[in-house]
């Protein structure tokens, strides 16, 4: 066999697992690597202007396509960089294969520069990581490190290569496969046994008002088809978590809407007057029950990872270990003699519920302004989605984009992604790149904040460089705008730390070469919207949003008091 370098070996094995983009910021210790990307027409190289937006866009790229792509850096502070956004990947299960570079292996933990044990610092944000410190072990970790990656409960992992490692000839390079075997098998899920399935079509035919409350791991398994086709058959509410938001299209008449901390008003009352939760991918997380303050019924929890069962509300809790989407179908089969008996005395529960969603979406139907030349953060998500293509990704970022996109109707699912577990900033911008790296003809809207805008500013020259049909839409509320709502409103008005000189993001993105245009009001707003889609090039278009509307006190996602 033709002599390789670590490095080269490194870069044989990424195409063979099917890996297509790598993100970073290329350092001394990279370099080995980075260069054997040169070489390949089957692998992108996308360097970031920070390291914690790459690792943001491997997180975004293993969520919209369930393959990993690469985030690398170099030793100490690059490697450092990358941590916000692995914990991202990590908390909301998304693969990813996180690369480090480290010096020399025989000087790893003594006074080098940049020196940093990466392994111990990612230890706690990977499901998968090691130090490579002979080259006849690339072959094998890489192996390794991608069955955890996309096997059972997905999530990144880190391989840290010693720079020698990549960097000398491997002796007697083993042979890698065009396509490795792996790939055929790492995509399976495991099945619910069928005496669990019978015992679950017995409880729910039995139930009154079942629900069905489907979490991240219903975009994780691509489930929606087969959850609508259980909740069809049985004449069950869907609601999502946080984290499940996109698994399912909220036009359909049976889903109702996203669950979390604030709310909705609707979607309380649906979880309110259950007698029956059917958990299907879903972790019962803080986020999703109040810090756990939320009262359930009997819930059967059904989720590939036993670990997750359980874990709370352990009390009331049936567990069920299996694939959501295949759980879905077997359960389907198990009821579908009674089915049409179940499903009649539920019609007039969701006759209510459902006249109750049109008053719902009424609430945020006309809100205006309380400050002349501004726009309502409503008045904003809703517009925007009538000038947005219907199968555009929406990325909202952290805090109050997020709450706000409660209002975002979708017709298609998995096209819409946001950091929950971990809740980094910083996320949106770097996450729509990387979803034009995915599917470059598939138009990506980002509603970003401008406290997470001023955390990701960099990557506007990314953006500008990638190109693509994405529209960033900044809601310009001159602060850490969720932070200091909650502020006002706990703290008898009083504010620190939360606020801004004001920014014309639209002129700094104008300096990083892109189109830009800064809006007060609607019809301005969605004329540059929908001709920045037309155009099929990044726009940025700068909203200066009403301050005093408040998330955290908006009618609509105030909890239920029926």
């Amino acid at each position: 066999m033709t002599e390789m370098t670590g490095g080269e070996l490194v870069v044989k094995m990424l195409e063979s697992l099917g890996v297509t983009h790598v993100f970073g910021v290329v350092g001394g210790q990279t370099l080995a690597i980075s260069d054997a990307i040169i070489d390949t027409d089957a692998i992108e190289f996308v360097h970031t202007r920070h390291e914690n937006a790459a690792a943001v866009m491997a997180d975004a790229y293993g969520r919209l396509t369930g393959r990993p792509a690469v985030a690398i850096s170099t030793t100490g502070p690059g490697a450092t960089n990358l941590l916000t956004g692995v914990g991202g990947a990590f908390r909301d299960s998304s693969p990813a294969i996180i690369i480090t570079c480290n010096n020399n292996g025989e000087n790893i933990h003594k006074d080098d520069a940049q020196n940093a044990d990466h392994v111990d610092i990612f230890r706690n944000y990977v499901k998968y990581g090691r130090l490579v410190a002979h080259p006849t072990s690339i072959k094998q970790a890489m192996e390794e490190a991608y069955i955890n990656a996309m096997t059972g409960n997905p999530g990144p992992v880190h391989l840290d290569f010693a720079r020698d490692t990549i960097e000398q000839p491997v002796a007697d390079p083993p042979a890698v496969p065009a396509v490795h075997p792996a790939h055929s098998w790492v995509g399976a899920r495991p099945v619910a046994a069928s005496p669990q399935v019978e015992a679950v079509a017995a409880r729910v035919l039995a139930a009154e008002r079942p629900v069905i409350w489907l979490g991240n791991g219903g975009n994780r398994g691509q489930a929606s088809d087969d959850v609508l086709a259980l909740a069809e058959a049985l004449n069950i509410p869907v609601i999502t978590t946080f984290n499940g938001m996109g698994a399912v299209p909220t036009t359909h008449p049976l889903v109702f809407g996203a669950l979390s901390r604030m709310g909705t008003k609707l979607t309380t009352r649906v979880i309110g007057e259950a007698d029956l939760v059917l958990a299907l991918g879903n972790s019962l997380n803080a986020v999703s029950t109040t810090r756990w303050r939320r009262r359930l019924p009997e819930v059967v929890q059904v989720d590939i990872d036993p670990a997750m069962i359980g874990r709370y509300y352990a009390d009331v809790t049936t567990g069920v270990v299996g694939d959501v989407a295949s759980f879905a179908r077997d359960l389907t089969a198990a009821t579908a003699a009674q089915a049409e008996r179940a499903r009649g005395p539920r019609a007039g529960w969701i006759a209510e519920l459902q006249k109750a969603e049109s008053e719902w979406w009424e609430l945020s139907s006309s809100v205006e302004p309380e400050n002349p030349g501004t726009v309502s953060p409503a008045v904003v998500v809703r517009a925007l989605r009538d000038v947005t293509p219907e199968d555009a990704v929406l990325i909202p970022d952290a805090g109050n984009p997020g709450v706000w996109s409660f209002l975002w109707e979708m017709p298609v699912p998995y096209r819409y992604i946001k950091p929950v577990g971990f809740g980094n900033m910083g996320f949106a911008l770097p996450a729509a790149i990387a979803s034009v790296c995915a599917a470059p003809e598939r138009p990506v809207l980002a509603l970003i904040g401008d406290g997470s805008l001023g955390m990701s500013l960099g990557e506007l020259e990314t953006l500008a460089r990638v190109g693509g049909p994405v529209v960033v839409v900044v809601l310009n509320d001159s602060s850490y705008g969720n932070i200091r709502q909650e502020q006002v409103l706990h703290f008898n008005g009083r504010t620190v730390g939360v606020d801004f000189a004001d920014v014309d993001f639209a002129q700094v993105a104008r300096g990083m070469g892109l189109e830009a245009v800064r809006v007060g009001d609607r019809e301005t707003m969605v004329r540059a919207v929908r001709e920045g889609f037309s155009s099929a090039r990044p726009l940025v278009v700068d909203v200066v949003l009403d301050r005093a509307a408040n998330a955290w006190t908006y009618d609509a996602f105030t909890p239920y008091e029926g």
